[in-house]
């Protein structure tokens, strides 16, 4: 594959909109007001990176109470907001709507909706969808075709995303090439991933920084690095292609993290801003991560510091990794130290937060603490799910106290919890090895019933 890049380096037009035809009652005060109205709807969808949907969907709620009407412009950019928000139950209404009054979906519109299921891994409308816009006399584009493919990608549908690339003939171009040749690394499918970017090349389309980073990525999670940092070498000698970005940089330090080359990962790390590159939220939390995981927990902290120090702010996941590195090297109080500082730096804890504390303290025998971190757990949320209940029984029984878990066991019902495979298994071994075994069989009778065996026994 990386001798194929190395060769490579030596949309079809949608339908225009239809804009308004009429306004309104036909006076011109309410024709100021839809110019107004139109403006407004125009500048909220152009802040959808600020997730401003539901200003667009307010405003066009205002329109109608004014008793100003839509036109084909302001439905698509309504739908558009409502399929981003994932109310498709109310974009499908207003597409009913807007055909009653005589506006015909335009490619664009259709299109919105096409994304709105993929959003919601709704694939089978989706796919459906787009084989009515073909009869219906539409012609999908390259965005269209590209966003379902994208869709299906991530959701790991790869023969399906394949599918739809042979639908497209002459409308690939560079999104195409870069979201399959992505998902099909990922998946490791790496002979179809050559056969791909060879027609990427005979279409005389040429690898960009987002292809290089995107191979770069799956080759490095796939553990061979050495290719990984052969393509980062191509792709600064690639006078076709921009140098590589922050993503690539941050892909190349995961893959050294992951197979425990903790040095280079630190030496790319540091090469970063000589490449006019600076490092980011994420780059810090896959370094933090990388030492935290093989106990280098004191050095990680060190990399927090700098971080703060540069201005960028941790988030939970910082916070998280660098809770369980301290537990896990049994510096229980190092660990609440970082936590107390989470909260003071107003980083909300999550489930994850408070279950690798209650683990901490479970692990290093502190069982008392446990137990009062557990309580304070259950009535600070609703339903705090199976996991913590499974490391509090674990935990209790390792220390001796069966009838404890045993307690906390019975009670899973009354708190609309349902064990699964692990608290079954750790109940019955406490109680095994320290308590009635009447009580373990008959709980593993219980088991069965619950048809727990066949998940343990399933593939």
């Amino acid at each position: 594959m990386r001798r194929l890049i190395a060769t490579a380096i030596a949309s079809s037009t949608a339908k225009k909109i239809a804009f308004p035809r009429g306004i309104g009652r036909g006076s011109a005060s309410a024709a100021r007001a839809f110019s107004c109205y139109r403006e407004k709807l125009r500048a909220g969808l152009q802040l959808h990176h600020s997730l401003r949907y539901d200003t667009v969907i307010y405003l066009s709620q205002q329109m109608e109470l004014f008793g100003i009407s839509h036109d084909l412009y302001s439905f698509t950019v309504l739908l558009h907001c409502l399929c981003r928000c994932s109310r498709l139950s109310l974009a499908l209404s207003l597409l009913g709507k807007m055909m009653k009054l005589g506006f015909y979906p335009s490619i664009v519109t259709l299109g919105s909706l096409l994304h709105g299921f993929c959003l919601r891994n709704r694939f089978h409308e989706a796919l459906s969808l787009l084989d009515s816009m073909a009869k219906s006399g539409y012609e999908p584009n390259a965005v269209i075709y590209n966003t379902l493919i994208d869709g299906l990608c991530k959701n790991g549908h790869l023969n399906n995303a394949l599918e739809v690339f042979n639908m497209m003939e002459d409308q690939r171009d560079l999104v195409t090439y870069n979201t399959l040749l992505t998902g099909l690394c990922c998946s490791g499918r790496w002979d179809e991933a050559s056969r791909l970017l060879r027609d990427m090349m005979n279409k005389r389309i040429n690898p960009d920084v987002v292809t290089f980073t995107s191979l770069i990525d799956a080759i490095a999670k796939a553990g061979n690095l050495s290719e990984a940092q052969e393509l980062y070498k191509e792709m600064i000698q690639a006078a076709s292609v921009d140098p590589p970005n922050t993503v690539t940089y941050n892909s190349l330090i995961n893959g050294l993290c992951m197979q425990g080359h903790l040095y280079h990962a630190k030496r790319t790390f540091d090469l970063m801003p000589s490449k006019g590159c600076f490092p980011n939220v994420v780059t810090y939390n896959t370094l933090i991560n990388g030492f935290c995981k093989y106990r280098s927990v004191d050095y990680a902290m060190k990399l927090f510091q700098r971080m703060s120090l540069e201005g960028l702010v941790g988030d939970t996941f910082t916070y998280n990794t660098l809770i369980q590195g301290y537990c896990q090297v049994g510096e229980l109080g190092a660990a609440l130290n970082v936590f107390s500082l989470m909260v003071s730096c107003r980083v909300t804890p999550d489930i994850i937060t408070h279950c690798i504390l209650l683990h901490g303290f479970c692990v290093n025998g502190e069982i008392e603490n446990a137990l009062a971190k557990f309580d304070d757990m259950r009535r600070s949320e609703k339903c705090i799910g199976v996991v913590p209940y499974n490391i509090m029984i674990h935990g209790l029984c390792k220390a001796d106290r069966v009838e404890k878990a045993w307690e906390l066991f019975c009670e899973l019902p009354f708190q609309g919890v349902k064990p699964d495979a692990r608290t079954y298994t750790t109940m019955i071994l406490g109680l095994c090895k320290n308590g009635p075994r009447r009580e373990a069989d008959e709980l593993f009778r219980k088991m069965k019933q619950d048809g727990i065996i066949c998940q343990l026994n399933g593939p």
